[in-house]
């Protein structure tokens, strides 16, 4: 039994993206979550810290969202960690560095460096596509590019790359930075410690960023549980907000 579970949750982003990218999901959680607490935090060098300079570790970055959410009073009680992809792998190490933190954990579309090959980690598939965007001078294009290499719904391009775009120009993300933090993810390696805190893994099977069986492998290496969305891409909040929420919903009641 676990009665702080899904209480207070708090929500991380991954790769060059901010608090600004879940969107829609934001609603979608606090309305199957209703009266708990939603915290977003934003990684060094992202969203209200775009100025900062992202750090090179993973564990660098942890500490300097720990001291953030120290600052705004949010460890008080034990906290439920959502997050994607880079800011998965920060809330694996803080699960293991500060477990008295966190109460749980549920990992979407996130990969290890010790687990899973480099050509996994970043699809080779999309080698091509990701390089043609770090290129894009144009902030629509290149945002537009991001959000059809993430995400598998086709319809919703103009409105998202119109928000997105507007995210990009008020907080920008630095070139320098997103290179940072791809540094730091792929160095990242937690060892062999499973963490003593329920973890859910989520995984889209439509994911063309990072294949699908680096969360396979995870789950795998620990015996954690997975749960699979069918055509869902690497921005899974995105393409399919509601089946998430119903994933943390069932998992946080199947622990109470």
């Amino acid at each position: 039994m676990n009665s702080d579970l899904g209480q207070n949750w708090l929500l991380l982003r991954g790769l060059a993206r901010e608090s600004a990218h879940w969107g829609d999901f934001i609603g979608q959680l606090q309305a199957t979550f209703p009266d708990v607490n939603v915290t977003l935090l934003d990684l060094p060098g992202t969203g209200r810290f775009h100025k900062e300079i992202s750090p090179y570790t993973i564990k660098a970055i942890t500490d300097s969202v720990r001291r953030h959410a120290l600052d705004k009073g949010c460890l008080q009680k034990p906290v439920t960690i959502l997050a994607i992809s880079l800011g998965a792998m920060v809330a694996w190490d803080w699960m293991q560095s500060y477990p008295d933190d966190i109460c749980g954990a549920s990992l979407i579309n996130t990969s290890f460096a010790d687990l899973s090959p480099f050509y996994h980690r970043l699809r080779w598939q999309s080698y091509g596509k990701f390089a043609a965007l770090v290129m894009k001078r144009n902030v629509r294009n290149r945002e537009l590019a991001v959000l059809q290499l993430v995400s598998n719904r086709r319809y919703q391009d103009e409105q998202m790359g119109h928000a997105w775009e507007n995210i990009q120009n008020k907080r920008p993300i630095s070139l320098k930075n997103s290179f940072r933090q791809i540094i730091a993810a792929a160095s990242y390696r937690p060892g062999d410690i499973k963490p003593g805190q329920p973890v859910l893994l989520i995984n889209g099977k439509g994911d063309r960023l990072v294949a699908p069986t680096c969360s396979e492998t995870i789950h795998k290496k620990w015996n954690l549980e997975l749960r699979s969305h069918s055509w869902g891409g690497h921005d899974l909040t995105l393409d399919d907000g509601a089946w998430v929420a119903l994933q943390l919903k069932d998992w946080v009641m199947e622990r109470r």
